[in-house]
């Protein structure tokens, strides 16, 4: 478990991180959105020990980080990092080297990942040849190779066609199942609902809301339902209480004012026709950051 405890810094009067908390649970993607200037990238480098906070903590399992530790953390910065000269599997393996790899065991490494990441026809070319979304996928694989136990990524979709998303997605995933714990940001507000188990949003320095995915829609939904019905289901717009948002047919998006109004809604639906679905509807993650910001 990664944790994030108390974090501030500042440079001169300005305060980019005020107290913020947060953890980063193995086996779990955590998506970290906020946007620009929100401190997201702060947070990220005094993780990785490349800035000092100036008060708080980052532990991992309830420990001090060290620099063993942070030798087996995957980083992916947001600017491209890799040597545009060097060709794809050349610059993988070096880097895996780094962290200590024998030759043959790096190759072997960077060539599995390289082809899962759907790089394999491009082995040999050299990094400034590929596309930026290819550019990506090689950084992606450059943060993966030594199998790291917390993996931090800043922007790792940016530039991504919607195929090469649901690979790098896949691969991520993967490393999730398999007990990594994985940070991320995204200015994709979807795709992070989509791939991510929980979730931190940050703004102006200060964590606004936290939490798992499922708890954060239902800690933030409100009193909307939705109504699909067999019966005529008009009634709703002059029933007290109620305020219709959309409507058609058997199908009503509503408001309702106290959860007995909702109650009562779905008795007297039951009683005017079948009654296929009434459920509250939680929000998107697009309405949490709206309304958490504020």
């Amino acid at each position: 478990m990664l944790q994030l405890t108390g974090l501030t810094k500042s440079y001169g009067s300005r305060r980019v991180l005020d107290d913020v908390s947060f953890d980063v649970a193995p086996g779990r993607m955590t998506g970290f959105v906020g946007g620009n200037g929100a401190g997201k990238t702060t947070t990220m480098r005094i993780v990785l020990g490349v800035l000092a906070a100036d008060g708080g903590t980052v532990t991992l399992s309830g420990a001090p980080l060290t620099r063993t530790d942070r030798s087996r953390f995957g980083y992916m910065p947001e600017e491209r990092g890799l040597y545009p000269k060097m060709r794809v599997l050349e610059q993988v393996v070096y880097l895996a080297r780094l962290h200590g790899l024998e030759k043959a065991d790096a190759t072997e490494r960077a060539t599995a990942l390289l082809t899962e990441l759907g790089l394999a026809e491009r082995l040999n070319d050299t990094i400034e040849s590929l596309s930026l979304g290819n550019q990506q996928r090689a950084q992606v694989a450059a943060a993966l190779v030594h199998d790291p136990q917390v993996l931090i990524l800043d922007e790792p979709f940016s530039g991504l066609d919607p195929l090469a998303v649901d690979v790098v997605a896949a691969v991520l995933q993967d490393r999730a199942a398999k007990g990594a714990a994985i940070l991320f940001s995204s200015h994709q507000l979807e795709l992070v609902e989509r791939l991510c188990d929980d979730l931190v949003i940050l703004a102006g320095g200060t964590i606004r809301a936290s939490g798992s995915t499922e708890a954060l829609r239902a800690e933030h939904a409100g009193a909307r339902y939705e109504l699909v019905s067999s019966g005529d289901i008009g009634w709703l717009r002059t029933t007290p209480g109620i305020e219709v948002v959309d409507f058609e047919g058997g199908y009503a998006l509503f408001d309702a004012h106290g959860a007995e109004t909702a109650q009562r809604v779905l008795r007297e639906a039951v009683e005017r026709g079948d009654v296929a679905r009434f459920a509250p509807q939680h929000p998107s993650l697009a309405q949490i950051f709206k309304e958490v910001i504020q």
